[in-house]
């Protein structure tokens, strides 16, 4: 008995530690956001949805929110960051925008989702990647599951206005390009950051001045940022091409702004360019008014 008393004590001494460590913990789960499955017919498969609504947001009352469409919007995407930039400019010491609600659109396939349809993909190897790594493009059927599916899912089960902006990154860069020139009346604001318009040897460049003269462009901005052009030269001309061509034949466009980043790189510059792009699509806060 001797040898196990102390045994007892020790489990004893566990016990109400453990149940001490219960009573008095005050931690909690920190959350910003929702994650909801979509099943879209347009794609065949399943989409996680990221979700952010503002802090004042109310089921009940009748205020109603723009909508902010992050395209490589994952948890372990761009979502977290991004809608940590937009939280900062919509508080109301600094006011820049009204606040938001943010739908981050994660990723199954982005070589598949996010390039059009091309003869051939002989210009593929010459930007180092192999010809099988685009076995399919789908940005058809993924701009269908935009227009068609999420956004009347998003208006329907939230209160949001008719302004809506899209971020595109990369090839997702291409993506809202794309959108931008074929299907302008998707959104409202284009935050377009070094967009992989190597794609097709730069043939939606080459389409843009035609494009562009279709279409409604009065309520329509766009944002395009360039890395150092050190790193990647034809990104940068590319993205430099896409500026200009905006400003010179995006007719009636509400604004148009190019913003070249000689120290962020591809890899970096998707965030400082957003914050670049709010403040220069929206330049005034609550004390600028």
């Amino acid at each position: 008995m001797l040898k196990i008393a102390p045994l007892l004590l020790f489990l004893t001494l566990i016990s109400n530690l453990t149940f001490a460590q219960k009573n008095t913990d005050k931690s909690s789960a920190l959350t910003i956001g929702l994650i909801e499955k979509l099943a879209s017919k347009e794609l065949g498969e399943e989409r996680t949805i990221s979700i952010y609504l503002p802090e004042d947001y109310k089921k009940n009352d009748t205020t109603k929110y723009p909508v902010i469409y992050i395209l490589d919007g994952g948890v372990n995407e761009d979502f977290i960051h991004l809608a940590g930039i937009v939280r900062f400019n919509t508080q109301p010491w600094i006011n820049r925008f009204p606040r938001s609600i943010i739908v981050g659109i994660e990723n199954t396939n982005r070589k598949r989702d996010f390039v059009f349809s091309v003869p051939n993909l002989d210009f593929v190897e010459k930007m180092g990647f192999k010809k099988e790594s685009f076995p399919v493009q789908g940005s058809a059927k993924y701009i269908a599951f935009l227009e068609k599916e999420l956004q009347p899912y998003i208006s329907k089960k939230y209160k949001t206005t008719a302004q809506k902006t899209v971020i595109g990154e990369s090839l997702a860069g291409l993506l809202a390009t794309e959108i931008l020139l074929k299907h302008r009346n998707l959104f409202n604001t284009y935050i377009i950051v070094t967009p992989s318009l190597w794609w097709g040897n730069e043939s939606l460049l080459a389409e843009a001045p035609k494009l562009l003269k279709t279409g409604n462009n009065s309520n329509v901005q766009v944002y395009v940022g360039a890395c150092n052009k050190e790193e990647d030269l034809t990104m940068y001309n590319d993205a430099l091409a896409l500026g200009e061509v905006l400003k010179q034949d995006g007719v009636n466009l509400k604004q148009v702004h190019f913003d070249y980043m000689p120290n962020e790189i591809h890899s970096t510059a998707i965030h400082q360019a957003v914050y670049n792009a709010f403040k220069l699509l929206y330049p005034k806060t609550a004390y600028q008014k």
